[in-house]
């Protein structure tokens, strides 16, 4: 390791020492060491700091606790264990929304003039001080600190082995206090809300309509339809089993794990089994459940129809396994759930 990354891991045990001694001030100064100290340090620092940061996240006191979840965040994403780190994030963005919720909520109700926007206020802002006296301190601080709480829980559930330990109470949880902030503070965002709905090690029966054909796969870390558009026109298209426009290899590559973005084209319409619209902008969760399966019916595009194949998240990484195609009887009795389009 460099001496940059020697100083890292001094300031990590000087921070942890005085956090459990809770010692304000060696706390205050170790943390200000930290800050100055993460940007420059390598990998493999980041990979053990990132972890003993988290074993003490739920002893920092608030007033310094997002910054060093976001922090956390950083070491995720460039390698630290994100299993060990995401409980105690994700713990506290449930927090940080009830709370900021209820003071939006109560600043609705008593305040005359609009909720300004967190990032505007400051130590030094003319408001911070009664805001903290209206609403109290830990509302206060959730409201002003929640993006980093949010920002630091995406670098964990971008990551398959964090999703899978997901329990669904805690999904469930997070989604309803996503949705219920959402709502009090009209936001239109979807990056928690998308993460949420990602399905991993997930059957998926396409049936293909025109040919009375069917496939089994198995879908993971796919954000949203556009991207399963590409991932699955490269299965059946480009792997020889239907007729139609494969994409590119460069489109499946970004559409997996690769950077960038690449002009493609849909390969399928796509339906549910009842025949309503199953739009490219939805996400896989929004395909139907029958027998424990996601069931897509899959149409011939009307029209050619072109987009920029990308991954809504740039460290979720894809899988789209056609794991067999199904056997004629098979296919008879899946095709009697299909209803025509519409």
């Amino acid at each position: 390791m460099t001496v940059g990354d020697d100083q890292l891991l001094s300031a990590v045990a000087e921070f942890e020492r005085s956090v459990r001694a809770q010692e304000p001030e060696e706390m205050t100064e170790a943390h200000g060491e930290l800050r100055v100290l993460i940007g420059d340090a390598s990998d493999a620092a980041l990979k053990e700091a990132g972890p003993r940061l988290a074993a003490v996240l739920d002893d920092v006191p608030l007033g310094g606790r997002a910054d060093i979840g976001a922090m956390i965040g950083y070491c995720v994403e460039v390698g630290a264990d994100p299993v060990v780190c995401a409980p105690g994030v994700l713990a506290n963005l449930a927090n940080a929304l009830e709370n900021a919720q209820g003071l939006v909520e109560q600043w609705a109700t008593t305040m005359d003039f609009d909720l300004p926007d967190p990032t505007d206020i400051d130590n030094e802002h003319e408001l911070l001080e009664p805001m903290i006296e209206a609403f109290g301190f830990e509302a206060t601080l959730s409201w002003l600190t929640l993006s980093s709480w949010l920002t630091a829980s995406l670098s964990m559930l971008q990551r398959k082995a964090v999703r899978q330990r997901l329990s669904t109470p805690i999904r469930e949880l997070l989604t309803q206090r996503y949705h219920s902030y959402a709502q009090a503070t009209d936001s239109d965002s979807k990056d928690i809300d998308y993460a949420l709905l990602v399905l991993d090690d997930e059957p998926l029966i396409a049936l293909d309509r025109e040919t009375g054909t069917g496939y089994q796969l198995r879908i993971s870390g796919i954000a949203d339809n556009f991207q399963l558009q590409t991932l699955l026109g490269d299965a059946l298209v480009g792997g020889g089993y239907l007729r139609g426009e494969a994409p590119s290899a460069e489109a499946v590559a970004v559409s997996r794990d690769a950077d960038g973005r690449e002009s493609t084209v849909c390969s399928f319409l796509f339906h549910a089994p009842d025949g309503t619209r199953i739009w490219n902008e939805a996400a896989p969760a929004d395909i139907p459940v029958i027998d424990d399966n996601r069931v897509l019916v899959l149409d011939e595009m009307p029209y050619p129809h072109h987009f920029p194949a990308l991954r809504y998240y740039p460290s979720m990484t894809a899988e789209l396994v056609l794991e067999r195609t199904l056997s004629p009887m098979e296919c008879v009795a899946w095709f009697e759930h299909v209803r025509p389009v519409g």
